[in-house]
């Protein structure tokens, strides 16, 4: 019995010891300026940052997507974007969306206005993240995903895309719903939480996500003009370049403009872009002032003795030439750089993901289609146009526009001008309308929004070369992404079934998804 009471008396004064030893890490090891629980708002600016900032690169990867779509060419090497070569893509989007259940949590206990508000900015970022996925692959988890702690489903089945985009639709006419109940909220960089914004931008986002169903008309689950109808006859939508879905910029490390080379912010890429003929071409045909504040001259024109202010200062270099082509081009100063206020600015402009002159554009396409009767296909046009060349007013100072100023009449005369105005057939139409969208796109759009575009439409005409086009078969442009390797290896049987259902079973860059049938 002693020797009993000796261990029970040892192993209490050990556990008493291990106690006061956890008490002193778990004190040392908590830092007393991080927070140890969450909020609503504080869940919102994480998921907001996630899909605007952080999805929008710095420096060299900012430029990745204006390769793909034949802005920008790179001269330190031949880049695959440049040259089509799609790869794979990844799923990481959906991680943030882990995040919508707790800030619904959180949102729960707070007055109908803001539970309202939090509940709809959880469907617009879903309806966003999921939009930005199957545009890339086809179809894609939806209804199954994200259920790995509410369920234990580690390996969703795949939807395919039709019903993605019913899901997307849905969230963000329930978005548009709840906003409208809403009260303005905390946790928002964007728009300082005015739940008004966010409605215009939710409204105006479907829009764009019901002119990728142009070909899908005629299904009746979709319901896709009447759909379009009922929220430009009904809803708010953005009101001007204000309402741009825009990440502004600052002077501090990792929040300046994406491109600068600031002392807060050194870019080592400077060097080597160029401005593509795709952009510089109609800018120059169409003697669209723009060029003077999207581009510098080229500095051979300017040795030849052409001003800053001559249209024949600025030349074009075809993003499929050889790359010995395109690197002699820079190395004998025939070409153009981005204009310089894009790298001397920490602030040179905000950058949107969606903006107010993309409505304006499919609103006129719209028009054109037959889809909404009223306003004419011209005014929306224009409005798209003249937005455009008033945001680059506000945000150029004038010593970066080469001495040429879009002044009030200018931009109030350009659209209606010969070479500009609509006319002709409704293709015509809508490949001035394409082209305008694309001539007003430079450096914005950072989710491919212009290469969609053109895989939409053909418009702008990209040049196939195949000699120097990277995709396979170099005689045809890629179509989209092939599904990331870690749902190959995780989540094999799901994602080799959506293979074979959409594709035969071949998970290529070629293969023509259903949105584009």
């Amino acid at each position: 019995m002693k020797r009993i009471q000796k261990y029970i008396m040892a192993g209490l004064i050990t556990a008493t010891a291990l106690a006061s030893c956890t008490q002193k890490f778990d004190q040392i090891n908590t830092n007393p300026d991080k927070s140890t629980s969450s909020t609503d708002a504080w869940l919102a600016t994480n998921m907001l940052t996630s899909i605007t900032s952080s999805d929008i690169a710095t420096t060299k990867g900012f430029c990745g997507p204006f390769m793909l779509s034949k802005y920008v060419l790179w001269t330190e090497r031949g880049e695959d974007l440049q040259y089509n070569k799609i790869a794979r893509t990844t799923f990481g989007r959906l991680s943030v969306l882990r995040n919508v259940a707790p800030m619904l949590g959180y949102a729960a206990s707070e007055p109908a206005g803001l539970k309202n508000a939090y509940s709809a900015l959880a469907h617009f970022i879903r309806a966003w993240q999921f939009f930005q996925l199957t545009m890339q692959v086809g179809d894609i988890p939806y209804s199954d995903a994200l259920k790995g702690e509410s369920t234990g489903n580690i390996r969703p089945k795949y939807d395919n895309q039709k019903a993605v985009f019913t899901g997307i639709l849905n969230e963000l006419d329930s978005a548009n719903t709840l906003f409208a109940g809403g009260t303005d909220f905390s946790g928002d960089f964007i728009y300082n939480g005015s739940v008004d914004k966010w409605r215009r931008l939710t409204n105006s986002f479907e829009l764009h996500v019901l002119m990728q169903l142009y070909k899908k008309t005629g299904d009746a689950d979709l319901n896709v003009v009447n759909r379009f109808k009922d929220i430009v006859a009904n809803r708010p939508l953005m009101r001007d370049y204000n309402d741009n879905f825009a990440v502004k910029y600052v002077n501090t490390a990792g929040y300046a403009y994406p491109w600068s080379s600031t002392p807060i912010q050194l870019n080592s890429f400077i060097i080597y872009p160029m401005v593509g003929a795709t952009l510089i071409t109609p800018l120059k045909t169409l003697q669209d002032r723009r060029l003077f504040y999207y581009a510098e001259p080229a500095p051979a024109q300017i040795t030849a003795g052409k001003l800053p202010s001559d249209w024949d200062a600025y030349l074009g270099v075809e993003a499929s030439d050889l790359f010995a082509t395109t690197s002699s081009a820079r190395s004998t100063g025939k070409f153009c750089d981005f204009n310089q206020r894009y790298t001397n600015l920490y602030n040179a402009e905000p950058v949107g993901l969606l903006n107010y002159w993309d409505i304006q554009f499919i609103l006129a396409e719209a028009t054109v289609r037959g889809w909404i009767t009223g306003a004419s296909a011209q005014s929306y046009y224009a409005a798209g146009i003249q937005s455009s060349m008033n945001f680059l007013m506000n945000y150029t100072p004038a010593t970066y526009n080469h001495g040429v100023t879009m002044d009030a009449a200018y931009i109030t005369g350009y659209p209606a001008t010969a070479a500009v105005a609509l006319t002709g057939t409704s293709d015509n139409q809508i490949k001035q309308i394409i082209t305008q969208k694309y001539l007003a796109g430079f450096l914005q759009g950072s989710d491919y929004n212009a290469w969609y575009e053109n895989r939409r439409t053909g418009y702008p005409a990209f040049v196939l070369n195949a000699a120097t086009n990277r995709n396979t078969p170099a005689t045809q442009f890629p179509v989209r992404w092939m599904y990331p390797q870690l749902e190959l290896d995780n989540n094999g049987a799901n994602v080799a079934a959506a293979i074979q259902s959409q594709y035969g079973g071949t998970d290529d860059a070629n293969q023509v998804m259903w949105l584009l049938k």
